[in-house]
C-alpha cells in the first residue's frame, strides 16, 4: 500500500458481504436508533466536518467569494484546516501547529514540535488534539497552545482524532485504533486490526467505524473497545473514512468501488464501481441527504444516490483531486492538484459555478464555518474565502 499523506483524505499518488452471525444480531438489536445529522454549526471542529465524517454542512457560503485574508505557514500544509471558537488551527509537515483568528487571519499562537504533521488536528471543547508523522499523540489547550499531555503509539498517526464522550480515539499505521481519557491522556483500551489503519475513526452513537489496509470495515462498540461481530468484507484495502448517515455508512475502497451497508444488519446495500473506465478512490465520500459525492484519481468527481446506488451525474476535472469533496449546502466544493478550486451545483454537477485558481496544488478539502470557507495549500498558504 502507498504511504498516506494526509488525514485519511486521500492518498500520496506516488505513493460482499457475508452471512449476518447470531453475535452481530444479539449486539445491534440493542443499538438505539442513530439520526442523520448533518453539520449545520459555526464551527468544523473534525477534518470532515462532524463526527459521522459526512463532510457536508448545511450552511451555504455566499456566490460572490473572494479572499478575505491569507496566511503564510512556514511549510507546506496537506491538512484540511478545522475551525472552532474563532480560530483556525493546522500543522506543516515540518512540525509547526498554528492558530490564527478566524476573522482576521492574524496568528494567534504557534509551536514547534520535532517531527511533522500529516494527520490534521480535531478540538473538542477547549482540546485540541493531533497526532504526528512519529506516533505521537498530543492534547493541547486550544486558547494558549500549552501542552496538556502527550501519548505515543507505535506507528505513523495519518487520521486524524475523533472524541466520544471524555475519551479521544486515533488510528495508527501500527494497525490499531487507541482510546485515550481525554483530561489527562490515560490509556482507555486498544482495538488490533491485521494492517495499517489511516482513516480518521467515525463515530455514529456509540459505535466506532473504521475502513483498513486489511479490506474490512470494523465496527467497534465504544464502551468496550470489542469489535461488533465480524468486520463487514470489502473487495480491496482502502485508506478513506467512512461516512455515516443514519444507518447507512458509505466507504470508498482504493480500487474503486464505493460500498453502502446498513451497518446495524450488517447488510450491503449496495456497489458502486464505473463499467466504462476503472476508478481509482484515494480520498473521502461526502454524504448529503440524497447523494454521495466522490472525486477519483481518474479526474472524475461522481455523484451517487444513496437510495440506489446509481450514478447521478459526473463532472470531469482537469487535474485530479487528491482531497475529499465538500458540501456546504446546495453546493459541493472540490480542490484539486492543478490548483483549481471549483464549486458545483449539488443537483447536477454539469457546469462550474465559480471557481479559484493557484498556482501550486490543492492537497486538502476546504473547511466550512460560520459562512465562510477555509483551505491550505502545498505551499503553506492557509485563505479564508467569504462574500463581499
Amino acid at each position: 500500500m502507498p504511504r498516506l499523506t494526509a488525514n485519511a483524505r486521500m492518498f500520496r499518488p506516488s505513493v460482499r458481504m457475508v452471512g449476518l452471525s447470531a453475535a452481530f444480531l444479539a449486539v445491534t438489536m440493542a443499538i438505539p436508533s442513530i439520526a442523520a445529522e448533518t453539520n449545520n454549526s459555526n464551527d468544523w471542529p473534525l477534518p470532515r466536518g462532524d463526527a459521522q465524517s459526512t463532510g457536508s454542512t448545511t450552511m451555504d457560503v455566499p456566490d460572490d467569494l473572494k479572499v478575505r485574508w491569507e496566511f503564510k505557514a512556514d511549510e507546506a500544509i496537506e491538512v484540511t484546516p478545522v475551525i472552532a471558537g474563532g480560530k483556525v488551527f493546522f500543522g506543516d509537515v515540518m512540525g509547526k501547529l498554528y492558530a490564527v483568528d478566524q476573522s482576521s487571519g492574524k496568528e494567534v499562537w504557534s509551536h514547534d514540535y520535532d517531527t511533522g504533521f500529516i494527520a490534521a488536528p480535531a478540538v473538542s471543547g477547549s482540546k485540541l488534539v493531533v497526532g504526528d508523522i512519529d506516533g505521537n499523540l498530543y492534547a493541547i489547550d486550544a486558547a494558549t497552545g500549552k501542552e496538556i499531555w502527550k501519548q505515543q503509539t507505535e506507528g505513523e498517526i495519518s487520521g486524524a482524532a475523533a472524541f466520544f464522550g471524555d475519551q479521544v480515539l486515533v488510528t495508527s499505521q501500527d494497525g490499531k485504533l487507541y482510546c485515550f481519557r481525554l483530561d489527562d491522556g490515560a490509556p482507555q483500551w486498544t482495538y488490533q486490526t491485521d494492517d495499517q489503519i489511516r482513516c480518521s475513526p467515525t463515530v455514529a452513537g456509540d459505535r466506532t467505524f473504521l475502513g483498513g489496509c486489511d479490506g474490512r470495515l470494523h465496527i467497534v462498540d465504544l464502551n468496550t473497545g470489542k469489535a461488533i461481530g465480524e468486520p463487514l468484507p470489502l473487495d480491496g484495502p482502502t485508506g478513506s473514512t467512512a461516512a455515516v448517515r443514519g444507518d447507512k455508512a458509505f466507504l470508498p475502497i482504493m480500487d474503486g468501488a464505493v460500498f453502502a451497508f446498513d451497518w446495524k444488519n450488517a447488510k450491503q446495500l449496495w456497489r458502486y464501481e464505473d463499467d466504462e473506465l476503472q476508478q481509482e478512490y484515494r480520498s473521502s465520500a461526502a454524504v448529503g441527504e440524497k447523494l454521495v459525492i466522490l472525486s477519483s484519481q481518474r479526474k472524475q468527481v461522481d455523484a451517487i444516490s444513496i437510495e440506489t446506488g446509481k450514478r447521478v451525474w459526473r463532472h470531469s476535472l482537469k487535474r485530479r483531486a487528491d482531497a475529499s469533496p465538500v458540501i456546504a449546502g446546495n453546493d459541493v466544493f472540490i480542490a484539486a492538484t492543478d490548483g483549481r478550486l471549483v464549486r458545483l451545483s449539488l443537483a447536477d454537477g454539469t457546469n462550474e459555478k465559480w471557481s479559484y485558481e493557484i498556482r501550486g496544488s490543492f492537497l486538502a478539502a476546504p473547511a466550512i464555518a460560520n459562512h465562510m470557507l477555509f483551505i491550505t495549500d502545498e505551499d503553506g498558504v492557509v485563505r479564508c474565502f467569504a462574500g463581499n
